[in-house]
């Protein structure tokens, strides 16, 4: 059963965090040298999610020690293929770690997460979030093959032990099973747009999947909705 990390909550926090830990929007803090990408469509910079710390009681021994994960803004104008992990217009930098096959810049700033004031009709100012983490354990996956054969109590507690957000663990996908490949590939990062504090464009109340491959090396990033 793999080690997780659920977010109970996204506590926003009021000056810059500067330290090597998990955290959603401000600016990236660089383990090494800026390594920002660049949307394949606009050539501009990737907008800012979120670096999560690659604790080993969670994910093992790996060479990256920090994951950055990146996603095309739809300001000023959407561009189509931010949910494809091949696509261009997401990005997870590991470091250390090898992003040559990335397109990036050194930069070390650039746009970020907007908190989301739906009350207000507008994003707000950039902001920054520490998770509230609970450490845990996940189901062993099960394809969605093998999922219909269960009995339905059983498939829906399946279901219901994989929502929500999670660092690590095993991902609950809202349509059909998606990794970036057959197979060597774990979860890094769930995230539900609908239960968020902030504004991240994954369609229809979708869900952002990040994962990196068995040996800390690469990283890659989709998202599925409704």
């Amino acid at each position: 059963m793999p080690r997780r990390d659920l977010i109970r909550k996204f506590v926003p926090v009021d000056a810059p965090v500067k330290e090597l830990v998990t955290k959603f929007g401000g600016q990236p803090v660089w383990l090494e040298q800026p390594e920002w990408p660049t949307s394949l469509e606009t050539g501009q910079q990737m907008e800012f999610i979120c670096q999560i710390a690659l604790d080993p009681d969670v994910f093992g021994p790996t060479q990256a020690r920090m994951a950055y994960v990146f996603m095309t803004g739809d300001e000023p104008e959407w561009v189509d293929g931010t949910y494809e992990y091949d696509g261009g217009e997401n990005a997870v930098i590991l470091q250390p770690g090898d992003n040559s096959a990335l397109r990036v810049v050194a930069k070390a700033q650039g746009p970020s997460l907007k908190q989301d004031d739906w009350r207000a009709e507008k994003f707000c100012a950039a902001r920054e979030w520490i998770p509230e983490l609970e450490r845990g354990v996940d189901p062993d996956f099960v394809s969605e093959d093998l999922r219909y054969t269960l009995p339905a109590s059983e498939r829906e507690a399946y279901y219901k032990a994989l929502e929500g957000h999670r660092i690590g663990g095993t991902p609950g996908f809202m349509q059909g099973d998606e990794f970036p490949s057959s197979f060597g590939w774990r979860l890094l990062l769930q995230l539900d747009s609908a239960n968020v504090p902030f504004y991240v464009s994954f369609g229809d109340a979708g869900i952002g999947y990040a994962f990196i491959n068995d040996e800390g090396t690469e990283g890659k990033f989709g998202w599925q909705c409704a």
